[in-house]
């Protein structure tokens, strides 16, 4: 089955995608990921993208759903969408696109895990400046404060994990899923899962539904 998965920052949409790779053998499509890819690789699409970027704009839709459709034309099945669609009219065009090429979106994976929670979650994190290696105040402080159990690094507090900077990530993301909610309950393909769980308890749910 091929999913869309949704998850407000912290709601642990990446933790749930890695364990459907790794565990089911699903494919992640991450928009984020193809625009890396396609303007490292010069490819026509990456060239344009860049463009609009450049200029602080929006990539427009033609590009994103083209970037999207190269990959599905590798024959990817059993894939997972990250990041992708953001908008009701990418969803239309997501949508024809799939119809032409003879495939579907079999649920539209929710996951929803209260404000406070979220709040929480992320403005604890701390990420190691050298490795990379995160932290979390209150669930996985390193052994000693302010530094990397595993490199010696510095351990900090990045600037988009700050308060006033989650409370408006999380709000854009209420704003731009609201409607996509809407859309995919029409389609009959949406499905909310209680994200504020065990990991496990969360990816049995999610594997039940594409059971």
């Amino acid at each position: 089955m091929n999913l869309i998965l949704f998850g407000a920052p912290g709601a642990g949409k990446g933790t749930q995608s890695s364990l459907l790779i790794e565990r089911m053998g699903m494919t992640q499509i991450s928009t984020g990921d193809l625009f890396r890819a396609a303007i490292k690789n010069k490819t026509d699409l990456g060239r344009k993208a860049q463009e609009f970027m450049d200029r602080g704009e929006l990539v427009p839709d033609l590009i994103v759903i083209g970037m999207v459709e190269e990959v599905l034309n590798k024959g990817v099945k059993d894939f997972i969408l990250d990041g992708f669609p953001r908008t009701v009219a990418q969803a239309e065009a997501l949508d024809e696109l799939l119809k032409k090429m003879n495939l579907s979106i079999g649920k539209a994976v929710f996951l929803e895990v209260p404000m406070s929670e979220l709040m929480d979650r992320l403005t604890g994190r701390r990420v190691c400046r050298s490795c990379g290696a995160v932290y979390h105040v209150k669930s996985k402080p390193p052994k000693k404060d302010g530094i990397c159990d595993l490199c010696g690094g510095e351990v900090y507090q990045r600037q988009d994990d700050k308060a006033e900077v989650i409370e408006t990530r999380l709000k854009n993301y209420e704003e731009f899923t609201s409607p996509l909610k809407a859309f995919y309950k029409k389609a009959g393909k949406y499905v909310e899962v209680d994200g504020n769980r065990s990991t496990e308890d969360v990816f049995s749910d999610i594997r039940q539904i594409i059971a």
